[in-house]
């Protein structure tokens, strides 16, 4: 059966979330098992009691583990998981005869686990999984109620009111780090420009206007260059896309080297790239692109020997008679069209207007 990518997607985000409940779940039941245990032996229940109560909290976890991955609806199926938890919860509350401390451990324990997968939905409804748990068995024991906790009980309900917060915080820290450098990688692939690693047109020119502004702002000075691969079709129609891309990522990175680690270079589009030299005059601009020229030129490549990177450029300076970032961009643009018409392989200033 051919699955849907955003099925696909939605079953192994549902499979991830499951395997991150199977530990917490094999510790807090395995845990739990002992609290409960210790509430259970003074009212000398049946055997059944006892194979229930070592199901629930050796085995079960590797069911309910099974159960969710094989599932088609992972998530579904491993949030059903964590309400059969809670509702065992709850007829442990009662088998225990309410006993106040393994009883508000093992709720709470529960309660804190539902809340850390699900958030106050989750809780809720565990909460009244809980309370069904309870009730139900209460009624078919005949209402037991044996509050008293004896000092072993406390002892034995020790481990779990500290080993299973701390594994749980632990989890949930992994968790949110992990996320948080999904998340970083998310940002990176949104302003970055997916061949050459340099920042992508959109998010290129945000940095623009900002850098316009603070000019305009600050009055302060800065240079803009506009510049394009030379009959870059032609390198593409003769050695081939793989090349052209390898021309591509050979300027980026003469350019981030070239230039100063305050300057911000991004691919404007296509064989089209873009720089922003703040505090930098065009004649200073021109020096370091001349210098990246030259550089270009002794490159050599393994598939295309023949191959010389040459590159047209336009540069502007800020000018306060500017209304916004797009007027900067338009002169720069202009020069660039201007290099390319006088010839290509150089560089035009775009003129000053009065």
């Amino acid at each position: 059966m051919v699955i849907a990518p955003s099925t696909a997607d939605t079953r192994r985000s549902g499979i991830s979330f499951a395997k991150r409940i199977y530990l917490p779940r094999i510790v807090g039941l395995g845990i739990g098992f002992f609290c409960v245990l210790a509430a259970l032996i003074p009212l000398h229940p049946p055997m059944p009691v006892w194979g229930l109560l070592i199901f629930n909290g050796f085995i079960w976890p590797h069911i309910a583990y099974q159960w969710s991955i094989r599932s088609e609806k992972p998530f579904a199926t491993e949030t059903r998981n964590l309400l059969i938890d809670a509702l065992m919860g709850g007829v442990w509350a009662a088998m225990m005869g309410f006993n106040a401390l393994p009883t508000v451990v093992i709720l709470s324990m529960m309660g804190m686990n539902n809340i850390a997968s699900g958030g106050h939905s989750l809780f809720f409804k565990g909460l009244i999984a809980q309370i069904i748990g309870a009730t139900l068995t209460s009624a078919l024991l005949g209402f037991p109620f044996h509050p008293q906790t004896t000092s072993q009980q406390v002892y034995l309900c020790l481990p779990m009111i500290f080993i299973y917060p701390v594994f749980l915080g632990f989890v949930t820290y992994h968790t949110a780090k992990h996320l948080a450098e999904k998340k970083q990688e998310l940002l990176y692939i949104s302003m970055r420009d997916g061949l050459t690693g340099l920042y992508n047109r959109r998010h290129w020119e945000h940095l623009l206007h900002n850098e316009f502004d603070s000019c305009q702002r600050y009055e302060r000075t800065a240079t803009l260059i506009l510049m394009d691969i030379d009959c870059f079709k032609t390198i593409n129609d003769t050695y081939g896309h793989a090349v052209g891309d390898e021309a591509l990522t050979v300027l980026a990175e003469e350019l981030l080297l070239g230039l100063r680690a305050v300057d911000i270079v991004g691919r404007y589009g296509g064989d089209e790239f873009g720089a922003i030299l703040p505090s930098t005059t065009s004649e200073q601009a021109s020096l370091a692109l001349k210098r990246i020229q030259e550089r270009l030129d002794d490159i050599t490549f393994r598939e295309a020997p023949g191959l010389t990177v040459k590159i047209s450029a336009g540069i502007a300076d800020y000018r306060p008679y500017m209304n916004n970032y797009q007027a900067w961009l338009k002169a720069t643009d202009g020069a660039l069209y201007q290099a390319k018409k006088n010839g290509r392989n150089r560089q035009e200033r775009a003129p000053i207007l009065a």
